[in-house]
C-alpha cells in the first residue's frame, strides 16, 4: 500500500522515460502504421470491464495492457494519410508542453492560482486577436474545443443582446453549419422553432438574399431576429460564407454576428488564408480550434469576442469563497470570462510550439494544406471513375465514384478501415453521398496523396457500386 501516492525520483524518471520513448516511437513510426482501428465492443469491453486492483500492478503489466487493449484501438489523427473529418495533427513540442502543464498541475482559473499561466494565456490570446484583425479591446480564452467555444460565445451574445430572455428571439445560419451550433443553442435555451437553418446557396455558402427575406418575415411576425452565424470554412466542403457582406447586413439590422472558424480561422496566419477570410475581423465573436489547423494536441479550442468585457458581463460571478481572487482589480482572472473555474493550462502548448518552430513554420504548414488538396483535386480530375464535386478549398476536396449510390460508400468505408492504409469519410451534399479528403496535416507528402487515391481507386473496384 502507498497511501501517499508518491514514487521515488528514480522510479518517476524510469516511468517518464518509458512514456516519452513510447510517444516518440509512435510518432516516428506513424507512416508505417495503419491509419487506425475500431474495436468490436463485444470483444473489447469485457477485457477492460473489471474492478480496480486492490494493490498496485507492476509498470510492465500496465504498459502491456495499454499496448494490447487500448492504444491499438484509436484513429491515428496525426497519421499522414488520415484524411477523415478534420484531422488534428499535433506536434511533439506541444505534447511536451502538455506534460509540463499536467506535471505542474497548473490551476489556470485565477490570477491568484497561476499568475504566470494567466499572463501567458493573455499573451497568446493577443496573438490570435492580432492574427484575426480584432481590435485592442477584443479578448477571449482557451476552452476545450469548437463546441465549447461556440457555446461560450453564443451564451455571451444572448446575455449582451437579450439579457438572457430568449422568448421570440431568432437565429440564422446555413444548413452547412456544424452540429455543435445546434447543440450549443439547445443548451442555452433556444427551441427548434427559433432557428432558421437556411438551405445553402451557390458554393454551399450562406445565401444572403434568403437571409434578408427570413429576417424581414420574422420582424413582420413580431419576432426578434437576434444573431447570424457564419462559417469560416465548413466541415463538409471548406466553404467560406460571405463574411464581409454578412457583417454589413448584421450591422444594418442590429444583429450579432458569430463566426464558426473551428478549423478555418487559423488559416489567417498564412497569406492565402488571410485573403480568403477577409471580413472575419468584423465578427462580434469567433470560435476556432488550435488543435486542428494550428497543429496542437487535443483539447485546445479558443473563443474571441470583439468586446472582451461582454464575456465578463456574462460569466463573472463573485461568491464569498473567491473574495481573495477578486480583491485586486488589476489582476485578470480567466474564470471570469467563461464557464470553467477549474481549468488547465492549454495556452502553454501553443506558446511553446510557436517559440520552438516560429510563426513562419506554422504559416508554411497551413499553406501546405491548401496545396495538398489542390494536388488531390488535380489527380482526381484525371481519374475516369471519379468526379470532383467541390474543388479544393481550405484544404478540403469532395468527390464521388461515378454511378455509385450511398450504400457503396458505407461498404467502401468499412473496406478502408479493414485495410488501414488511409482513411477518408463521406458526407452528403444536395442529397448526394460523396467522399471528402481534408489535407491539413503537414506530415502528408505528395506521394501520400498520389498513393492514397490510387489505393482508393483499386479498393473501390473491389466494392460493387
Amino acid at each position: 500500500m502507498n497511501e501517499k501516492l508518491e514514487l521515488p525520483p528514480a522510479q518517476m524518471r524510469e516511468l517518464g522515460y518509458r512514456v516519452v520513448d513510447r510517444i516518440v516511437d509512435h510518432l516516428a513510426g506513424l507512416n508505417g502504421k495503419a491509419v487506425g482501428a475500431k474495436g468490436d465492443p463485444a470483444a473489447l469491453r469485457p477485457r477492460l470491464s473489471e474492478p480496480p486492483p486492490r494493490g498496485g500492478v507492476p509498470a510492465e503489466e500496465i504498459f502491456s495492457r495499454l499496448e494490447r487493449d487500448v492504444l491499438p484501438y484509436i484513429m491515428n489523427i496525426c497519421h499522414p494519410r488520415f484524411f477523415a473529418f478534420v484531422p488534428g495533427p499535433s506536434n511533439f513540442a506541444s505534447v511536451m508542453a502538455d506534460a509540463l502543464a499536467s506535471g505542474f498541475n497548473v490551476f489556470n482559473g485565477s490570477w491568484l492560482g497561476g499568475s504566470g499561466p494567466a499572463a501567458l494565456e493573455l499573451a497568446v490570446i493577443d496573438w490570435f486577436r492580432e492574427w484575426c484583425g480584432f481590435p485592442e479591446q477584443a479578448g477571449g480564452l482557451f476552452v476545450s474545443g469548437g463546441s465549447m467555444a461556440n457555446l461560450t460565445a453564443l451564451a455571451a451574445a444572448r446575455h449582451a443582446r437579450l439579457n438572457d430572455r430568449t422568448a421570440g428571439a431568432v437565429l440564422y445560419y446555413s444548413d452547412q453549419t456544424h452540429s455543435s451550433i445546434d447543440r450549443a443553442l439547445r443548451v442555452i435555451g433556444f427551441l427548434p422553432e427559433q432557428i432558421r437553418r437556411l438551405p445553402a446557396g451557390g458554393g454551399f455558402r450562406l445565401p444572403l438574399e434568403a437571409l434578408a427575406r427570413a429576417v424581414a418575415e420574422d420582424r413582420r411576425a413580431g419576432l426578434r431576429p437576434f444573431c447570424v452565424i457564419a462559417n469560416a470554412g465548413t466541415t463538409n466542403t471548406g466553404a467560406i460564407d460571405p463574411l464581409a457582406e454578412t457583417a454589413a447586413f448584421c450591422r444594418a439590422e442590429d444583429l450579432w454576428m458569430h463566426v464558426d472558424g473551428a478549423y478555418g480561422a487559423a488559416a489567417m496566419i498564412s497569406g492565402r488564408g488571410k485573403k480568403l477570410l477577409a471580413g472575419i475581423e468584423l465578427a462580434d465573436s469567433l470560435s476556432f480550434d488550435p488543435h486542428k489547423w494550428l497543429f496542437q494536441p487535443v483539447e485546445c479550442g479558443c473563443v474571441l469576442l470583439r468586446e472582451a468585457d461582454l464575456l465578463k458581463a456574462a460569466y463573472r460571478i463573485m461568491p464569498e469563497y473567491l473574495a481573495d481572487v477578486h480583491r485586486n482589480v488589476a489582476e485578470l482572472n480567466p474564470c471570469d470570462y467563461g464557464i470553467q473555474l477549474t481549468r488547465g493550462f492549454r495556452a502553454l502548448k501553443v506558446w511553446m510550439s510557436m517559440q520552438f518552430f516560429g510563426l513562419e513554420s506554422f504559416a508554411a504548414a497551413v499553406e501546405r494544406g491548401f496545396a495538398l488538396a489542390e494536388r488531390a483535386e488535380a489527380k482526381l480530375r484525371a481519374m475516369p471513375c471519379w468526379e470532383v464535386i467541390t474543388p479544393a478549398q481550405m484544404g478540403i476536396v469532395t468527390f464521388a465514384r461515378r454511378g455509385a449510390d450511398h450504400r457503396f460508400y458505407a461498404r467502401l468505408h468499412e473496406a478502408m478501415l479493414r485495410d488501414g492504409y488511409a482513411l477518408a469519410t463521406s458526407t452528403v451534399l444536395n442529397g448526394k453521398t460523396v467522399l471528402r479528403l481534408c489535407t491539413i496535416n503537414p506530415r502528408t507528402s505528395d506521394e501520400d496523396i498520389e498513393r492514397t487515391l490510387d489505393w482508393l481507386d483499386a479498393l473501390a473496384g473491389l466494392v460493387s457500386p
